[in-house]
């Protein structure tokens, strides 16, 4: 029995990546799904949801949190022909990582540090070491907290408490600029260290200020 049920499962994966095209395929909708088999990473949750007589379903609580989905947050809804209807975390950020990318790589040289741009959840771009490390990965939710605040937050101690992303406490954050367009907190600059006792200077904060600034009002056009 247990055979007959991985068998079935892999026929139903291969029909999945058969049927989910690339993204060439699609105009750049789903640029930011690296491979086919992404969509079957899904695990089941056991729970089931009905639709209401308006075609609204709820999102159980602890998904939501778990997925950091936030009230007024955009998806992205996918379908196949499997029947699947897959909703996807939609970042306006994932936009513009070329111009992100060129920010990282000029702040970088200019302060000779770790610079990287994120959106809401992941670190987007990077420049100046990390990229392996912490390039694609979910920010910290210390982190997360101060974004929420839309102020810069500037590390005056030195003593490197916040962590860059989960589960790896070797890269903190020493400054963070929140992206913001028309009030919304898309993402953030952050200037990234991996030694202890790096503190910004009023040239950094101007600089990480800037950057973030740009960004958000080139979101806005």
């Amino acid at each position: 029995m247990l055979d007959t049920d991985r068998q079935i499962a892999k026929e139903r994966k291969d029909r999945i990546l058969h049927t989910v095209p690339n993204s060439a395929d699609t105009n750049g909708c789903l640029k930011k799904i690296k491979t086919q088999e992404e969509f079957c990473d899904m695990k089941a949750t056991g729970i089931v949801r009905r639709i209401d007589d308006l075609g609204r379903v709820v999102i159980p609580k602890e998904i939501r949190r778990t997925m950091r989905i936030r009230e007024g947050d955009p998806l992205e809804i996918y379908t196949s022909k499997e029947g699947e209807v897959i909703f996807k975390k939609y970042s306006l950020m994932g936009d513009i990582d070329d111009l992100a990318g060129q920010f990282c790589e000029a702040l970088s040289k200019n302060v000779s540090g770790i610079v990287a741009v994120t959106d809401r959840d992941t670190v987007i771009s990077i420049a100046g070491g990390g990229k392996r490390e912490l390039l694609e990965k979910r920010i910290s939710g210390e982190l997360e907290k101060i974004l929420e605040d839309r102020s810069i937050y500037r590390d005056t101690s030195g003593e490197g408490a916040v962590a860059v992303t989960e589960g790896n406490e070797k890269y903190t954050v020493y400054l963070a600029a929140p992206i913001l367009s028309q009030g919304d907190m898309l993402g953030s600059v952050l200037f990234i260290t991996d030694a202890p006792g790096k503190t910004a200077g009023e040239t950094e904060y101007a600089l990480a200020e800037t950057a973030a600034t740009f960004l958000g009002r080139h979101m806005e056009n």
